[in-house]
């Protein structure tokens, strides 16, 4: 009776009944080998104690008969009487082979787990690699995000730039078109103009030329102020531009251009002025300035 002489096997090497019983089962009763190793596979299944509900003859791979159900009753039975009876020598071998088995298999399984925990640790340093490259990669791509945009900015900071020079020379020539009949004639004599701007030896024109920027305050005629820097080389149409934009009135409503007044001495600019840099006004470094409406001539 191979079979149970396996079960015993099994139960000398302190292997539980039912959990032998449930290893021949559960390996179609192939022999000691797979047994043992379907329990050392399951030996922390939490269900490894519970019992097959499956009769004792398809444990053991075939249908009980009548004697070995009552062998099982007693050993005194016809089928108890059949079993092949070993000598202690005999058990004591048996079982020795039987435990030089069990630490067989206990080693080759933890020469598997050792083989499983180094792959793992391969595959956790591949990964970190893996990661690592592509952290590297994410802020290389950030950095040529940010020069992309700093760029853009630049180029839409020239590009607003332009576009108010552009409304400059717009304005320019609309105003020159507008009043050419009266301002044309009036470029020609500027000279004798700045004699009234400097109001004391320190303001004379080659201390000016030292300035590259002019402050200019303008006041409004609804006593706000509006504060810009403009460059010394500027033109005075600028600075009306500046305001007409700035001002606060609906655009496209119509309004008369703006006149500009000087605060001290009193002065009132003229369209020919306009074209004039407010270095040679006498507006350089800083300067108040009045804005009254424009009277229709």
């Amino acid at each position: 009776m191979a079979e149970l002489t396996a079960l015993e096997s099994l139960i000398e090497m302190g292997f539980p009944r039912g959990r032998a019983e449930k290893a021949l089962a559960l390996t179609g009763n192939q022999g000691i080998e797979a047994a043992m190793d379907w329990l050392m596979e399951h030996e922390d299944d939490p269900d490894v104690d519970e019992p097959l509900e499956t009769p004792l003859g398809h444990i053991l791979g075939r249908e009980p008969t009548s004697s070995e159900q009552g062998g099982l009753e007693g050993p005194g039975s016809a089928a108890g009487e059949g079993k092949p009876i070993l000598s202690e020598e005999e058990r004591q071998e048996q079982t020795k082979r039987m435990l030089e088995l069990v630490a067989q298999k206990q080693r080759e399984r933890e020469e598997r787990e050792e083989r499983e925990a180094l792959e793992r640790e391969r595959q956790r340093r591949r990964q970190g690699q893996e990661l690592s490259a592509a952290r590297q990669r994410l802020q290389e791509d950030e950095m040529r995000r940010a020069a992309e945009e700093r760029r853009r900015e630049k180029a839409e900071e020239l590009a607003a730039r332009q576009r108010v020079r552009e409304k400059i020379e717009r304005d320019k020539a609309e105003r020159a078109k507008k009043y050419g009949g009266s301002v044309g004639s009036q470029p020609p004599p500027p000279a004798p103009e700045p004699g009234p701007v400097p109001s004391s030896p320190s303001q004379e024109p080659p201390t000016k030329r030292e300035y590259d920027q002019c402050r200019i305050q303008v006041r409004l005629p609804d006593g706000t102020s509006l504060t810009q820097t403009f460059r010394a080389r500027e033109q005075l149409a600028a600075v009306r531009l500046y305001v007409e934009l700035h001002r606060g009135e609906e655009p496209g409503g119509g309004q008369d251009p703006v006149q500009l007044l000087s605060g001290f001495p009193r002065r009132a600019f003229s369209e020919a002025d306009m074209e004039r840099p407010l270095q040679e006004l006498g507006l350089v470094p800083s300067a108040v300035l009045i804005v009254a409406k424009k009277c229709p001539s």
